[in-house]
């Protein structure tokens, strides 16, 4: 087995499930939506859901560490419009695959931290890292947007498989 090649077919097949699940976004939706008052709010949640696959992704896989004092201020990406939100997940997909297709397998070994402030949050193998906090943690955020969705009663597209509102 080819170990690479899997990991890049995977990333491409839960990216591809996770585009076909922000294009079923509404164009008129409210970003500012909350399903409950403790909830992000859609525009925070798909916002990170790009983050996640792409800016996260490729900074996984071209930095060792990444590091930020206890008093830095995040600025969280929350998208204009729907049409921003594709276009920035497009761009930045295809930035992570370019970096994957560079990719040496051995570095999958090699240590990748994150820390805040000195506090380390994530220091694990890169591969560890890339598996739970790119590709699982997509696929949770991908999960959560459903639920969204299926509030707002918008029709969900199917994942590994036909939805309820496909059949």
């Amino acid at each position: 087995m080819d170990f690479q090649k899997e990991l890049i077919d995977e990333y491409d097949r839960e990216v591809a499930k996770t585009r076909k699940m922000l294009d079923a976004i509404p164009a008129d939706v409210d970003f500012a939506y909350k399903p409950h008052p403790r909830s992000t709010s859609l525009g925070r949640l798909v916002g990170h859901i790009a983050e996640t696959a792409g800016q996260w992704a490729t900074g996984t896989l071209l930095q060792d560490k990444v590091e930020f004092a206890a008093d830095h201020k995040f600025e969280p990406y929350v998208p204009a419009s729907k049409d921003a939100l594709l276009k920035r997940f497009d761009k930045e997909v295809a930035e992570t695959n370019t970096a994957l297709a560079g990719f040496s397998p051995a570095k999958w070994d090699e240590n990748w931290k994150f820390a805040v402030g000195g506090h380390a949050w994530i220091d694990d193998s890169r591969y560890r890292v890339w598996r739970n906090w790119v590709i699982n943690h997509m696929v949770h955020h991908r999960a959560q947007l459903g639920v969204y969705l299926r509030l707002l009663d918008k029709p969900i597209p199917g994942t590994y498989g036909p939805s309820a509102d496909e059949k």
